[in-house]
């Protein structure tokens, strides 16, 4: 079954965002396995990003791969990510 995880970052802004995908595109980590769906919203500064994964053993491997980078960018959780079960997904 999918999982949504949502992550609420203290603050982020756009050039964070930005560099921390452009991290995990040189290092070879993105797409990473398993993720199905990724969406980035909300304001400047206070950035939100949600995803949709197809097991939490392939989120839980990509987290040893994404925490270090935003450590490096200096982003920090306001708390730990959110997990949901997924009823239904539909594509259109």
């Amino acid at each position: 079954m999918s999982m949504l995880v949502r992550f609420s970052p203290e603050s982020l802004t756009g050039d964070e965002y930005d560099e921390v995908q452009r991290r995990l595109n040189s290092a070879g980590h993105w797409p990473p396995d398993g993720l199905e769906y990724h969406v980035c919203f909300g304001s400047e500064g206070q950035l939100k990003v949600s995803e949709i994964w197809a097991s939490n053993d392939q989120f839980q491997a990509f987290g040893e791969q994404l925490l270090p980078i935003l450590d490096e960018v200096g982003i920090k959780l306001s708390s730990p990510p959110e997990f949901l079960d997924v009823y239904n997904q539909e594509r259109f």
